[in-house]
């Protein structure tokens, strides 16, 4: 900060700082000139005392620009001193100022201009009274003190807004922080939308188009349709409840399901009429992440055969061990008669940020005999 924009922004507390140093600087030139009056030999010539008076006010009188040109006059104020023995309050002051607003290699630099004043001082006007050193002790005593003191007010200010910024870069993180977690909750809620409800759904949507063209079907294939549909909307609609609750309440996880609920997810495709094979070796305790991972992975392709391979033969597998990951395969044959030209949705990509975020690895793509082939390899957290 420069002195113009210090000067032009002074406050009550700055008014006040600024009127106690000149009260000081004052105090100390009248007691200076006291002392020479009454115990000091008589300065000679007469003038000279006359003149050590006017510099001293004069040095006085410009402490109250020292905000605006603290360096330039502290260094008048030090040439002044060799001489001027009632500016030295004002040079203090001007020191003092220095040391608070400016560098450590400047103000180091003033402070050895101004202990060699005082030898140019002792040198100019010696005191018969007192030794040269002694004034040069008290000197040096003097300006260390007041240089100390305003480095340490220069140190403590440079604390404060140094734990100013942090503070702030704190917030500003806490609040980024909090912003990508919301927006990764957000992503994990919409990925959960879309696999439960996707699923549900596609079992509502097959059922609702068979009654539709097959309407001479027999009266037990409507109700079991009709029944399916029912659930099927049923458990839709808790499924969404349970979105909006963990919505409406910040604390709090969605139900998830877990390996064992597999074979309850494949009897619910095969009573919407897929044909699905379900094959498992696994070996050891699956984790709740991890087969909550497998879980979702195999209902979206699941969903992903009944829009775009319906009649065909489905084949879950999971295999795998502790020491080997766990291995989830989703594959149907040859779509006979050709697929309907369903548009693809976000499946496969909420699916792969959920394989990305479980460390895993995700393929996916037409086989060789004209199916479709869904693979994925998960690590076994320890």
């Amino acid at each position: 900060m420069d002195g113009a924009g210090l000067a032009s922004r002074r406050g009550v507390r700055e008014w006040l700082v600024d009127t106690a140093l000149f009260l000081a600087a004052v105090a100390f030139g009248l007691l200076t000139a006291a002392a020479r009056v009454e115990l000091g030999p008589p300065v000679r010539p007469g003038w000279l005392f006359d003149v050590d008076q006017l510099i001293g006010a004069l040095g006085c009188a410009a402490l109250w620009l020292r905000r605006r040109w603290p360096v330039a006059l502290a260094l008048v104020l030090i040439a002044l001193s060799v001489f001027a023995e009632m500016s030295g309050g004002a040079m203090l002051a001007a020191l003092f100022t220095v040391a608070v607003h400016r560098s450590q290699r400047t103000t180091m630099i003033l402070f050895a201009l101004g202990i060699a004043a005082s030898f140019g001082f002792v040198l100019l006007r010696p005191d018969p009274d007192v030794p040269g050193y002694v004034l040069v002790l008290f000197s040096l005593a003097m300006q260390g003190a007041v240089v100390g003191w305003g480095r340490v007010i220069h140190h403590r200010r440079q604390l404060v807004v140094s734990l100013r910024d942090r503070a702030a870069r704190a917030e500003a993180e806490a609040h980024l922080r909090a912003e990508q977690a919301q927006h990764r909750a957000r992503e994990d809620i919409a990925r959960e939308m879309h696999d439960v409800l996707g699923h549900r759904l596609s079992l509502l949507s097959v059922h609702a188009g068979a009654l539709e063209y097959r309407p001479d079907a027999p009266a037990e294939d409507v109700a079991r349709a009709a029944a399916v549909i029912r659930d099927s909307a049923h458990h839709a609609l808790q499924d969404l409840r349970e979105v909006i609750g963990v919505l409406r309440a910040p604390v709090g996880e969605l139900p998830q399901p877990t390996l064992a609920d597999m074979p309850q997810l494949v009897t619910e495709s095969r009573q919407a009429g897929m044909r699905v094979v379900l094959r498992q070796e696994v070996t050891g305790s699956v984790p709740d992440r991890l087969g909550r991972t497998a879980y979702r992975i195999v209902q979206e392709g699941l969903t992903n055969a009944r829009k775009h391979a319906w009649g065909t033969e489905v084949t879950v597998t999971i295999s795998g061990a502790p020491e080997d990951g766990l291995t989830v395969e989703v594959g149907n044959g040859p779509r006979t008669p050709p697929a309907s030209g369903a548009a693809p949705g976000q499946g496969l990509i909420g699916l792969a940020e959920r394989v990305a975020l479980a460390e895993g690895r995700l393929e996916h793509g037409p086989t060789e005999a004209g199916g479709w082939r869904l693979a994925t390899w998960l690590p076994w957290p320890p």
